[in-house]
């Protein structure tokens, strides 16, 4: 290798689309490595290079130790958006950007978002049942589905993601509601939604409940049994962001007593999660395993703005609009 290579080592699983941008790229040495490698073996990896100028990242966590042995480290980029694997202020103390793939997988995770209101409110997995089993005739009006037309959405965080699931909730023709303390009341507005300063104040009134705000220590727990108990006993909540920003055994509590309706949740506490969950043995409850920012077209999406954001940095030009942590510029 030409000792003027930059190295890359990015996670198996990136798309075709940011492979064949590092490919271009004669000064590029893109290195894939296993994306359920474990931290001793990534560790291991990261030290048997001389340098390593860039990492992409799947659900890799990236903290001190992996930071130490990333010699001559100058970018660290997440193929899709969410960073809490990774020790941001590690980075920023060594003036290393970590980049996030823009807007690439919020259409996707948006949509997810709606898919599970649709299938909760619409008793998807009840009424297939039903039809399977031959249930039909003695129960289809036993447990009627609801509309979303009319009802009130309450959207946490309103990013990239928030605002794409409010423009799809809105042609639905819900009333949406934002707590986002972060965001301007006349940004909300402007976007045909209610801005509302008390989160607690808010759940009350929902009847949908959409997570879209990235886990911080601020966010962890957010949703817990106080807010859960100030809920209807007819309302959903939907998390499609992280694992712990609502606490599982308080939604298995609200939800074994009817104080909930049912929960569409895409992240867990623990990932992969146990088959052993208590949260999914609730007839009430729909889930996947994390795949609502990832499908054919976002793979695509976050590959080429991963290759983008990392050779962006590796050029001295860092796409500023995807860096998390803008201190490092001051």
């Amino acid at each position: 290798m030409a000792s003027n290579r930059k190295r890359v080592l990015h996670t198996d699983t990136m798309g075709e689309a940011g492979l064949k941008l590092f490919r271009a790229r004669d000064d590029i040495e893109a290195i894939p490595f296993p994306n359920l490698i474990s931290a001793a073996d990534y560790q291991k990896l990261l030290s048997s290079y001389e340098q390593v100028n860039g990492v992409a990242l799947g659900g890799t966590r990236f903290g001190k130790e992996e930071i130490a042995r990333a010699k001559g480290l100058q970018v660290c980029a997440r193929i899709g958006v969410g960073y809490d694997a990774v020790d941001v202020p590690a980075l920023s103390a060594i003036k290393v950007p970590l980049m996030v793939a823009g807007t690439a997988n919020s259409p996707s995770v948006a949509e997810q978002a709606v898919h599970f209101m649709m299938a909760l409110a619409k008793r998807g997995v009840l009424f297939h049942d039903m039809v399977r089993e031959g249930r039909w005739a003695a129960d289809r009006m036993k447990r009627l589905p609801v509309d979303l037309f009319g009802k009130t959405l309450l959207i946490v965080g309103f990013g990239r993601i928030g605002t794409r699931t409010a423009k799809r909730c809105l042609a639905l023709e819900m009333n949406v509601q934002v707590y986002d303390p972060y965001v301007k009341p006349e940004v909300i507005r402007a976007a045909g939604c209610t801005p509302v300063a008390n989160l607690n104040d808010a759940l009350a009134d929902c009847d949908f409940l959409t997570i879209h705000c990235p886990k911080t220590p601020e966010s962890v727990n957010l949703i817990d049994a106080p807010q859960l108990a100030r809920m209807k006993p007819t309302a959903f909540l939907i998390n499609t962001a992280r694992g712990g920003i609502v606490n599982e055994k308080a939604l298995h509590a609200a939800l074994t007593a009817n104080k909930l309706s049912g929960a569409g949740l895409d992240v867990f506490e623990v990932e992969p999660t146990p088959k052993e969950n208590a949260l999914l043995h609730l007839p009430n409850v729909i889930s996947a395993p994390h795949m609502a920012g990832v499908t054919a077209e976002s793979v695509e999406r976050m590959a080429e703005m991963t290759a983008r954001n990392i050779l962006s940095a590796i050029d001295g030009k860092p796409i500023r609009e995807n860096v998390i942590n803008q201190e490092i510029f001051r």
